[in-house]
């Protein structure tokens, strides 16, 4: 698969991704939105109702003065007069009056005749007749004393205090019923105030303060007396906010599992195309390793029929120089193989390593001794310098060996054209660690680039400089040696001043055999 398709095919799911994302947060905030206007229809419709009765029992209250009135003023008059016609005047709000005349003695009983009996006194219809007008003129009797209570409570009530005009308790028993009957389950706190905003009434919640005020329901009580009369019931709930978010929270989980399969679906298209990088730069690999193997196996080659031919043996000097031939493309051949083979180690992330003890100024001088040829023939110098006192460590070495030799290749791969190569070595002890250093005097190594060189296929930029060849595996299969025998590396570089590289390695006991 093309890098271009995997980067469509990785766009086109991260888009698909993201909207899944957006839609089901836009979900959430607008089911969050729907149940917080549904909590304030209900608050207000449950206040609406606390309102309607409050004024509804004031209305009560005056009825039941009213009527208790009556009451005594109706004994009154039925211990004065009997019989004596009673007359009364109610004034009206718009200035007219009614006067009614009644009968203060009880309302005539009416008498059904027995068949065949006399009659006597007033008929069955007359009889009736009296009892319609009477019960006419207590319909308008009682009507007038409605308006002249009405009338009464518009001119009266308003000028009562408002904590007179209010029973708190019957409040308090409202609010709570009234909001559980609409569904509305929260605790909540509540005031009574002015219009004007002076407290008149609280519930005797210590947390409540102005910025609940600011956050609350209101809802007007006796809205038809003038505006300086008016009541005002603020209520709060102060975990409105928790009961908001719990209504959504059942969709959290969705969400974070969405989140989780954005990362995981960015991380997998990460790797898929480090994989394939991976596998391009495996590809070029095996291609230059191929090129790199038949020419020395062609050298070879040609080599050996060379030495078939008798005027070539004949020739000492001639089948010298064959020989040489033959002996340099052996050895380049074996650095190509181990190339090889450090491929199949990192493939298979193991290593049998042979350790025995090995005393690390040998190993090194024997490097130095057959690395200094390599050295002299590009201008430059080597150094060693062997401080260590105690060089045994447990080790493979053959394996470090190698590890020293490609430090060392390194250094001649990226000297400066310009300067000539110089090229140290030095061992010392440090309490219980030996201490390797190979440094260089080189083009160095940037910032940026010095935590990656020990990553495997990575290769430093060398800007216009071509002729260095390699494949990224050198510095990662000699950190991979060294932790493998418990040891550590680390490098130092100033770009355009060199590079050193320093090895710790736990030491062998002296008195250990």
């Amino acid at each position: 698969m093309r890098k271009s398709t995997i980067w469509i095919l990785g766009g086109v799911m991260g888009v698909s991704f993201l909207i899944l994302l957006y839609l089901q947060i836009g979900f959430m905030n607008q089911m969050a939105t729907m149940r917080r206007q549904q909590f304030d229809d209900s608050v207000k419709r449950s206040l609406y109702q606390v309102a309607h009765t409050l004024e509804m029992e004031e209305a009560k209250k005056y009825l039941e003065e009213d009527i208790v009135q009556m009451q005594r003023s109706s004994a009154f008059s039925a211990d004065n007069a009997d019989n004596q016609v009673v007359k009364q005047v109610y004034n009206f709000p718009d200035g007219s009056s009614l006067v009614i005349q009644e009968s203060a003695s009880p309302m005539p009983s009416l008498q059904i005749p027995r068949p065949g009996a006399p009659q006597s006194g007033p008929s069955v219809s007359e009889q009736s007749r009296a009892v319609h007008e009477n019960m006419v003129k207590r319909y308008i009797t009682q009507r007038a004393l409605m308006d002249e209570v009405i009338y009464s409570m518009l001119n009266t009530a308003g000028l009562r205090p408002l904590r007179d005009r209010l029973d708190f308790n019957l409040l308090a028993n409202e609010l709570t019923a009234e909001l559980r009957n609409s569904g509305v389950d929260l605790p909540f706190h509540y005031v009574v105030t002015t219009n004007s905003g002076r407290v008149i009434y609280t519930c005797g919640c210590k947390d409540f303060n102005e910025k609940n005020l600011k956050d609350s329901y209101t809802q007007a009580i006796f809205r038809n007396d003038p505006a300086n009369r008016m009541g005002v019931v603020r209520v709060y709930f102060p975990t409105l906010q928790h009961y908001i978010k719990g209504s959504v929270r059942y969709m959290i989980p969705s969400l974070i599992f969405m989140v989780i399969l954005v990362v995981s679906f960015i991380c997998t298209l990460v790797i898929i195309s480090r994989q394939k990088k991976l596998t391009e730069i495996k590809n070029d690999f095996v291609n230059n390793m191929t090129h790199e193997l038949k020419t020395p196996i062609s050298t070879i080659s040609l080599a050996a029929q060379m030495l078939s031919d008798e005027s070539v043996t004949k020739s000492p000097q001639m089948f010298k120089h064959i020989s040489g031939v033959i002996t340099d493309e052996t050895k380049r051949l074996r650095f190509q193989v181990e190339k090889v083979l450090q491929m199949s180690m990192f493939e298979r992330k193991s290593n049998n390593l042979k350790v025995r003890e090995v005393d690390v100024n040998d190993l090194i001088a024997g490097v130095v001794r057959n690395f200094a040829i390599k050295v002299e023939n590009c201008g430059g110098t080597l150094g060693a310098q062997y401080d260590a006192w105690n060089p045994f460590v447990l080790a493979d070495e053959m394996h470090f060996t190698n590890v020293i030799f490609n430090l060392m290749d390194n250094a001649v791969k990226y000297k400066r054209p310009d300067v000539d190569l110089k090229l140290e070595v030095r061992t010392w002890n440090e309490q219980d660690k030996l201490l390797i250093s190979i440094q260089d005097n080189g083009i160095g190594i940037k910032r940026e680039d010095l935590k990656k060189i020990f990553e495997k296929y990575f290769r430093v930029h060398t800007g216009n400089l071509h002729d260095v060849k390699g494949f990224g595996l050198g510095l990662a299969y000699v950190k991979k040696i060294i932790e493998d025998h418990k040891g550590s590396i680390r490098a130092e570089s100033e770009y355009g001043n060199g590079t050193r590289f320093v090895i710790s390695m736990p030491v062998q006991k002296i008195d250990e055999e």
